[in-house]
C-alpha cells in the first residue's frame, strides 16, 4: 500500500538484488525513489557512511539524484539520543525540523559524493537556526531559571555553585561592575579558570559587554598589544593572581575583583535576587543598566568575544567569535556526546583559549551539566583528586598534559571518566595507547582551530548492538566533521577540490565559522572566502568519511624542491626511541644550497639521542628528510605555549640560536 520496497543488510543477496532492482526498474518507470543511503537511522549522532547500493540502483539509469538533509531531526523523540527512541519528551512544541533540497547531480555520482552533498545542505541549514538562537548569556539565564537546584561549577576554593546560586551571583556581580568598567563595548580579563572567573564573564555578558580573555602566559608586550587592538582600557583581575604573576606588566586600568565586589549589602543582595528570577531574560541586560546593543544586527550576530591565535607559527590575531558562532559549535559538539545533567566537565583550558572559552566555560552554562575549574592544567596530583571528589565525566586536554597525567595521576582517580577529549596538536598513537594501557579509556582525538570556535572534527564512541555497528571514532584520524560543518579538500597550487583519499588544503564551511579577524580586513580576506576558512593544515579524507591531518602547510620545509612534513620526522624520531612522551621537536632553518634544512630540538640525554642516531640511517624515512646529526640539538626543556601546544615560532628561533653558537655548517 505504501509502495515500500523492503532492503536490509539482513537480506540474503539474492533478495538484495532483487529489491536493488525493483528500485531501478522504478526510475525507468518515471517514479519517484526515495532512499536513505546511510542504510541505518544513526546512533552516534553524526552522519554515517553512504552504502554504494545507491550506485547499484542509478547503474544504466537516466534520472537526476536530488540530495535531501533533514535537520533538526536529531534530538526529538524520533532519534536515538541518549539511546532512546520514543521514550522522552519533546524539547519544546512544535518541534522545528528544517528539509533542504539540493541541485540535481548526475546519475554516475558516486555515494562519496552525494554524501559530501548532503554535508554542505547540513551546513546551510544549521545555520538557518542562527533565527531562533539569542546570545549566550540568555540562554545561561533559560537554564539556570529551568535547573536551579542543580551542580554547575566548582573549583578548589568554591566546592558547589549551583545554577539558581549562579544566576543570583553573575546578576549581583553584573550590578558591581557595571559602573567600575567604563564605557568601552569591550573588557580586559586576566584570570584563570576559576568559578570567579566564569561569573565575570558571565555577568559581562549580561551587561552587553564583549569579554576579552587574555593570554596570561603571553609576554607583557604581547599582552599590551591584543588589548590595545580591542581599546580595552579597564582589565578585571585579581589580587592573587598578581601575586602569582608579579612581573606581568597589565595594561590600562587595573580593576581587583575582590575590591570591586567587597562588603554586599543586603539591599543589593535583594536586588540582584528579585532581578535574576522576576525579570524576562529579554529584558534583564537592560533592567542592569547594559550596554544596548546595534539593533541593525540580529542578536545573535553580535559580537561575543575576541581571542586571540595562540600565536604558535605567527603574531597574535583577534579571532572575532559571535553569540552564533559560539552557540553553534555548542550545538555541534553537543549532538556527537549527549551529555546531560549527570555530567561533570573538567574546566583546565583557559578561557583565552577557545575551546576552553566555549567547552568549559559557555556549554555547562547553556547545556544544563556541570564543571570543576582548576588553574593550573598540569598539577596532575590536584586534578586527579577533583576528578575522583566529583566525578567527572569529561575530560579536555591536549597531549601535553596527558603525558603529566600518566606520570602522576592513579587509574582510580579518573575511575568516573567516560570521555578524554584531546586537541590542539596532533595525539601520537604511541600516547594514545599508553593513556588507555593506564587508564582504561581510550583518548578521543578532535581537530578545532580559534576561527571555528573552534571545534570542526571529532572522534566518538562507537555503536554496538546486536545487528548494528556505527563506527564513530578510528585511531590515528581526527574524526567526522560535526554536524552542521562541511569541509572540502583542494590542491596546494590550483585550489581545485582533489580526489578522494589525496592530501590537499583542508577548507571548512560552517556557522561555526569566525567573523573575521579584529581590525584587519585583508588578513581575514586572505583565509576566508565565500564563507570557506582555509586552516593552514593539509589532511586526506577517507571513503567513510573520516579526516587525517598529515601537517600544517607551516610545519613543511622546502628542500631541493620537495615538501617534506615535519610531523611524520618527529613521529619517526619518537618511535626509534620508543617513549611516549614527546622529547622531539622538528623545525627548518636556512640552507644555502637546498633551501632549508631539517634541524630538531631534543630532551634525550646523550646515551638515548645516540641510540636514535645509529637506528636513524637504517629507517624507512627517505634520505632527504633525515637530520644530519649535528643538527640534532638538546635543551632542557621544548618551547611550549600556555596553551599546552608546541610554540613552533618558538622551536625555531631556539633552533636557529643554538646552531649559530655551536657553528652548525650552512648546508644540510
Amino acid at each position: 500500500m505504501m509502495k515500500a520496497i523492503p532492503i536490509s543488510s539482513e537480506l540474503h543477496p539474492r533478495e538484495m538484488i532483487h529489491s536493488l532492482h525493483e528500485a531501478s526498474d522504478a526510475l525507468r518507470n518515471d517514479e519517484l525513489v526515495c532512499i536513505f543511503a546511510e542504510g541505518q537511522i544513526t546512533r552516534t549522532g553524526q552522519l554515517l557512511p553512504f552504502r554504494r547500493g545507491v550506485e547499484r540502483i542509478m547503474k544504466s539509469v537516466n534520472a537526476p539524484i536530488i540530495p535531501v538533509n533533514l535537520d533538526g531531526v536529531w534530538g526529538s523523540i524520533f532519534s536515538f539520543e541518549r539511546g532512546r527512541f520514543l521514550w522522552k519528551m519533546p524539547r519544546r512544541i512544535p518541534y522545528p525540523v528544517t528539509v533542504s533540497y539540493g541541485k540535481p547531480m548526475a546519475p554516475t555520482s558516486t555515494a562519496i559524493e552525494i554524501r559530501a552533498s548532503v554535508q554542505d545542505l547540513n551546513a546551510e541549514a544549521f545555520a538557518a537556526r542562527k533565527s531562533r538562537m539569542k546570545t549566550l548569556d540568555r540562554a545561561f539565564v533559560r537554564t539556570a531559571r529551568r535547573h536551579p537546584l542543580r551542580f554547575l561549577m566548582a573549583d578548589g576554593r568554591t566546592p558547589r555553585v549551583s545554577f539558581g546560586g549562579a544566576l543570583n551571583k553573575t546578576t549581583f556581580i553584573a550590578g558591581r561592575l557595571k559602573g567600575k568598567i567604563g564605557t568601552q563595548p569591550m573588557v580586559g580579563m586576566l584570570l584563570p579558570p576559576s568559578v570567579g572567573a566564569a561569573l565575570t564573564n558571565y555577568a559581562l555578558m549580561l551587561l552587553g559587554r564583549v569579554p576579552v580573555n587574555l593570554n596570561y602566559t603571553s609576554s607583557s608586550e604581547v599582552i599590551a598589544s591584543c588589548a590595545g587592538q580591542c581599546n580595552v582600557d579597564v582589565v578585571i583581575t585579581s589580587k592573587a593572581f598578581v601575586e602569582r604573576f608579579p612581573n606581568l606588566a597589565i595594561p590600562g586600568r587595573t580593576l581587583f575583583l575582590e575590591d570591586a565586589l567587597a562588603a554586599p549589602r543586603v539591599g543589593e543582595k535583594v536586588q540582584a535576587l528579585a532581578m535574576a528570577w522576576l525579570v524576562p531574560s529579554a529584558l534583564l541586560r537592560w533592567a542592569l543598566g547594559g550596554l544596548r546593543s546595534d539593533a541593525t544586527v540580529s542578536q545573535a550576530d553580535q559580537l561575543a568575544t575576541v581571542i586571540f591565535s595562540s600565536g604558535s607559527t605567527g603574531d597574535p590575531k583577534g579571532v572575532m567569535l559571535s553569540h552564533a558562532n559560539v552557540l553553534s559549535n555548542i550545538q555541534q559538539v553537543s549532538q556527537v556526546f549527549m551529555l546531560d545533567g549527570s555530567d561533570k566537565i573538567l574546566g583546565i583550558l583557559p578561557f583565552f583559549h577557545s575551546f576552553g572559552f566555549m567547552a568549559a566555560l559557555w556549554m555547562p552554562g547553556v547545556n544544563g551539566f556541570g564543571v570543576v575549574y582548576h588553574p593550573n592544567p598540569l598539577d596532575a596530583q590536584a586534578i586527579g583528586e577533583l576528578v575522583a571528589k566529583y566525578r567527572v565525566t569529561f575530560l579536555i586536554a591536549t597531549p601535553t598534559f596527558l603525558q603529566a597525567y600518566m606520570r602522576r595521576c592513579t587509574p582510580e582517580s579518573f575511575g568516573s571518566l567516560e570521555y578524554v577529549l584531546v586537541g590542539a596538536e596532533k595525539l601520537p598513537e604511541r600516547l594514545a595507547l599508553a593513556f588507555e594501557d593506564t587508564f582504561g579509556i581510550r583518548p578521543l582525538e578532535g581537530y578545532g582551530c580559534t576561527e571555528c570556535s573552534p571545534v570542526v572534527t571529532v572522534n566518538g564512541r562507537d555503536f554496538r548492538a546486536p545487528g548494528f555497528r556505527q563506527v564513530a571514532g578510528k585511531r590515528g584520524k581526527i574524526g567526522h566533521p560535526l554536524p552542521g560543518v562541511t569541509v572540502k579538500i583542494v590542491d596546494l597550487d590550483t585550489g581545485e577540490p582533489v580526489k578522494q583519499g589525496t592530501a590537499g588544503m583542508l577548507l571548512v564551511k560552517g556557522p561555526n565559522v569566525m567573523q573575521g579577524y579584529l581590525g584587519k580586513p585583508e588578513k581575514t580576506a586572505e583565509v576566508l572566502r565565500e564563507g570557506w576558512y582555509t586552516t593552514g593544515d593539509v589532511a586526506l579524507m577517507e571513503e567513510d568519511g573520516f579526516l587525517t591531518i598529515t601537517d600544517r602547510l607551516s610545519r613543511f620545509s622546502k628542500i631541493g624542491g620537495e615538501m617534506v612534513p615535519h610531523i611524520k620526522i618527529e613521529d619517526k624520531l619518537h618511535e626509534l626511541a620508543g617513549v611516549t612522551d614527546q622529547v622531539f621537536a622538528v623545525t627548518s632553518l636556512p640552507d644555502e644550497k637546498k633551501g632549508e634544512r631539517i634541524a630538531v630540538l631534543t630532551t634525550l640525554g646523550a646515551g638515548p639521542l645516540a641510540e636514535v642516531l645509529a637506528k636513524l640511517p637504517q629507517c624507512d624515512l627517505p634520505a632527504l628528510w633525515k637530520p644530519k646529526a649535528n643538527l640534532f640539538f638538546h635543551v632542557e626543556a621544548l618551547p611550549m605555549l600556555g596553551t599546552g601546544k608546541m610554540d613552533l615560532r618558538g622551536v625555531r628561533t631556539v633552533a636557529a640560536g643554538l646552531a649559530e653558537k655551536l657553528g652548525a655548517p650552512a648546508e644540510a
